[in-house]
């Protein structure tokens, strides 16, 4: 073990263990109060546009709409959701979008009724629906310049998948996506679409400033459910799974070749070490305790790909731990983070700390609010260069917010929108004056710059 490595541990362990003591006192002083409390920027200002509040010295710009015409020729599609952002040639910022989209959904790349579908190379798409309604899910890439905050160019780079949720960026630069659907061949999604391919795969999109599609390839060991979002521990190359499920379970997958996913590994799910087949959710009890350090290890996943999509209710039987609902996920300084939206008594969200460790992993419950008015529905997040969390909501019907939450599990406001339209993909730029995040059923992608923390 190096020792930056082991010293990062020990300060780890050190850090735990305080803010054990500290989130217990604060489940008494801070739950119940305004997250506007503890913002380092202070409240929100009313936008006069009626699209997104920010506080004062923040301002956004919308960068991408729905519908619009791309640089390649196609159209923006619909429901844009997870992201990562990648350093491009000349200071310029590569950003690869999700689209959400099922087969009927729209718009889509090739235009409402697919006149664009010849212009592309179907030998690269997943699923072309018997090549009358190829599937809209996918993934564009949109070149940005920080300097000037504009879109040099934007266009398709991933085709023919379906119901692209989140992702995760890689250290070898590209972008995982994933398919939230286990649809398959047979099965009707609506009275036109057809299905000629077994959904609920990952796949791999390079980050390139030069528009190109990339070939649509599952990385089909790394499981097919119910996907949500990756992240990748870069000194080991072992990517990390979450599953949006009620009852999903967290994975780890051990790739064969470190940085070649597409040569296949071993899946793998979070076991708790002191207890088999524990359920994380805290639904009826207080399970699992906030800040506590709790030992796990992995158990071996078998038949992976198995049509009965039965994964988690075979990995809870052999003792793998039970999740509610998994969502976005982000590597950091050695440690990963994730939420899982319906956890809690309240069921308005918990967020999870994982360390790996060459002596052995171990998993927190970072924080679990039980209270909305904090958190609630916690979905995509990522983490800003000087530390905090930046979490997305999305609970149509309430205000839905951008929380951010402190090292010390502090949770501010620094966003709300008008729209009521879930907010997804929370993502800095590389020089980190940029935050860009998705209005997805609005079909908008912003550009957030401002004063922010050095």
């Amino acid at each position: 073990m190096g020792s930056s490595r082991r010293s990062f541990l020990v300060q780890s362990s050190a850090f735990a263990a305080g803010f054990f003591a500290l989130r217990q006192t604060f489940q008494e002083t801070v739950w119940g109060k305004e997250p506007s409390a503890f913002s380092p920027y202070g409240p929100l200002v009313n936008d006069p546009n009626g699209i997104l509040d920010l506080p004062a010295g923040f301002k956004y710009r919308v960068i991408s709409t729905s519908g619009q015409p791309m640089s390649d020729g196609f159209i923006t599609p619909g429901k844009p959701d997870g992201m990562a952002t990648f350093e491009g040639p000349d200071g310029l910022t590569i950003i690869v979008r999700n689209h959400e989209l099922m087969p009927y959904e729209g718009p889509g790349a090739f235009g409402k009724l697919n006149e664009l579908f010849e212009k592309v190379d179907a030998e690269r798409l997943y699923d072309r629906g018997g090549d009358k309604m190829p599937h809209r899910g996918g993934t564009t890439t949109l070149v940005y310049d920080t300097q000037k905050q504009n879109v040099v160019r934007e266009f398709l780079s991933l085709a023919g998948t379906t119901r692209n949720c989140a992702g995760g960026p890689t250290p070898w630069n590209s972008w995982i996506t994933c398919e939230e659907t286990v649809i398959r061949p047979g099965e009707k999604t609506d009275g036109e679409s057809l299905i000629e391919k077994d959904h609920g795969y990952c796949f791999e999109v390079p980050a390139t400033a030069e528009a190109s599609l990339a070939p649509a390839v599952p990385l089909v060991d790394m499981g097919r459910f119910n996907h949500e979002a990756i992240a990748v521990d870069p000194e080991t190359g072992i990517v990390y799974l979450t599953e949006d499920r009620e009852d999903g379970l967290l994975y780890r997958f051990l790739p064969k070749t470190p940085g070649k996913l597409v040569d296949g590994g071993q899946l793998q799910a979070l076991r708790f070490r002191e207890v088999s087949s524990i359920d994380t959710r805290n639904w009826d009890q207080q399970i699992v305790e906030i800040g506590k350090q709790n030992s796990v290890d992995w158990i071996d996943m078998t038949d992976v790909t198995a049509p009965e999509d039965d994964l988690r209710y075979r990995g809870f039987a052999n003792g793998a731990a039970r999740f509610a609902r998994g969502e976005g996920m982000w590597y950091s300084e050695g440690q990963i983070f994730f939420a899982c939206t319906s956890g809690g008594e309240n069921k308005t969200g918990q967020i999870w700390r994982l360390i790996p460790g060459e002596e052995g992993d171990s998993l927190e419950l970072f924080i679990e609010p039980n209270d909305s008015a904090l958190l609630e529905a916690a979905d995509n997040l990522t983490v800003a260069p000087w530390g905090d969390l930046i979490v997305c909501e999305d609970h149509p019907g309430m205000e839905i917010r951008i929380v951010g939450i402190t090292p010390e599990g502090k949770p501010y406001l620094f966003a709300s929108n008008h729209l009521q339209t879930e907010f997804a993909g929370s993502t800095f730029s590389p020089d980190g004056s940029t935050l860009f995040v998705n209005l997805q059923h609005s079909g908008m992608t912003m550009a957030i710059t401002g004063p922010w923390l050095s």
